[in-house]
C-alpha cells in the first residue's frame, strides 16, 4: 500500500472504503482497515484510523490497538488525533499506550488539538483501567500474597508492578541502590555544566549544545509491560531517543539488544550511537538525526 502510486482519484476512493468499512459493523471489515492504516496517503490513514475506533467491541481488541499504537508516531497530525481517539475507544485494552500518550501530550512541538484527543483518550484509557482492575484480585509478583488495594496502588505507582508492602520495601531498597551507583559513576562534567557516566556522553553534551539542540539527560520513563529504563538524551524538539553503547560485555550487549526492542516495539525513534563514532561524531549524529525528521 505505502508504494502505491496515489492520485487524487485514487485517493477519494480508499477514502470511501474507510468511512465504509468504520460503518459496516463488521469483524471481518479489520484485515483491509490495518491496510489502509499503512497507505501513503495521511487523509486516508486518518480515516483508517478512525473506522478501526468505530468498530471496538466488534474487531479483535488487541489486534486494533497493535495497528493504531504506531500511528501516534505518525508524521501527520490528523493521523496522530484520529489513532489517540481511536485508541481511546478500546479503554483498557489500549494501557500499553498511556507512555506515548503522555509523551505526546508533554511534546512542545505538538498541535493543540492533538492534545486534546490525546488528553481526552488517557482519561478513558485509565479509568477504564481503573474500573477493570477493581474487579480482579492482584498477588505479589516476589512471593504471591493477595494485595489489598492499597498495596497495589502503592506498587504500581512506584514500579508498575504489583507487590505486598514487604516486598515493596525490600525493591525500593534494591532500587534505591541501583540509582545511588548510577549517580556515583556519574563523574565526568561537560563545558555546559551536565555530569555524565562517559566520555562519550559528554561529548555528546557538547555537541547537542553546540548545535543549539534542546536534550534532557538521564531520565527515566517507562515504555513497555512496566520495564522502566533510562535513555541517556532525549530531544524533545524531535521526539527523538539518543543513547550511546559504550562498553563491549556479552552482559551489556544483551541488554542494549533488550533496551533496543523496547524502543522498537513502541515505535519510538532512536539514533544509537558507538565508541567508533566518535571520531565523526557530529556527522554521525547530525546525518541519523536528519533521517528521522
Amino acid at each position: 500500500m505505502q508504494n502505491q502510486s496515489m492520485n487524487v482519484s485514487n485517493e477519494r476512493k480508499l477514502a470511501s472504503k474507510a468511512k465504509e468499512l468504520g460503518e459496516s459493523a463488521d469483524a471481518l471489515a479489520f484485515n483491509e482497515l490495518a491496510e489502509l492504516t499503512r497507505s501513503e496517503s495521511p487523509l486516508v490513514r486518518r480515516l483508517a484510523a478512525s473506522a478501526l475506533g468505530k468498530l471496538a467491541g466488534i474487531i479483535e481488541a488487541e489486534l486494533a490497538v497493535k495497528t493504531l499504537h504506531p500511528l501516534l508516531s505518525d508524521a501527520h497530525p490528523q493521523v496522530r488525533q484520529y489513532s489517540a481517539k481511536a485508541l481511546g475507544a478500546f479503554g483498557a485494552h489500549a494501557k500499553d499506550v498511556l507512555s506515548d500518550l503522555r509523551d505526546l501530550y508533554k511534546s512542545p512541538v505538538e498541535k493543540d488539538y492533538v492534545k486534546r484527543s490525546v488528553l481526552a483518550a488517557g482519561k478513558i484509557i485509565r479509568e477504564a483501567v481503573r474500573i477493570a482492575e477493581e474487579q480482579i484480585v492482584h498477588h505479589c509478583r516476589r512471593c504471591g500474597v493477595e494485595l489489598a488495594s492499597d498495596e497495589y496502588t502503592r506498587s504500581q505507582k512506584a514500579f508498575q508492578r504489583p507487590f505486598c508492602d514487604y516486598c515493596f520495601d525490600e525493591v525500593f531498597l534494591d532500587r534505591r541502590n541501583f540509582e545511588t551507583k548510577v549517580e556515583l559513576q556519574k563523574t565526568i562534567r561537560a563545558k555546559n555544566g551536565t555530569v555524565v557516566q562517559s566520555d562519550g556522553e559528554r561529548l555528546i553534551c557538547e555537541l547537542l549544545t553546540a548545535e543549539s539542540i534542546r536534550y534532557r539527560y538521564d531520565e527515566r520513563f517507562r515504555i513497555l509491560n512496566g520495564h522502566a529504563i533510562r535513555p541517556y538524551f532525549y530531544l524533545p524538539e524531535f521526539d527523538v531517543y539518543v543513547e550511546y553503547w559504550g562498553m563491549d560485555t556479552a552482559d551489556y550487549k544483551i541488554s542494549m539488544l533488550k533496551k533496543q526492542q523496547l524502543y522498537q516495539q513502541q515505535g519510538k525513534k532512536l539514533i544509537s550511537l558507538y565508541p567508533d563514532d566518535k571520531p565523526r561524531l557530529r556527522e554521525v549524529l547530525l546525518a541519523k538525526l536528519n533521517k528521522l525528521k
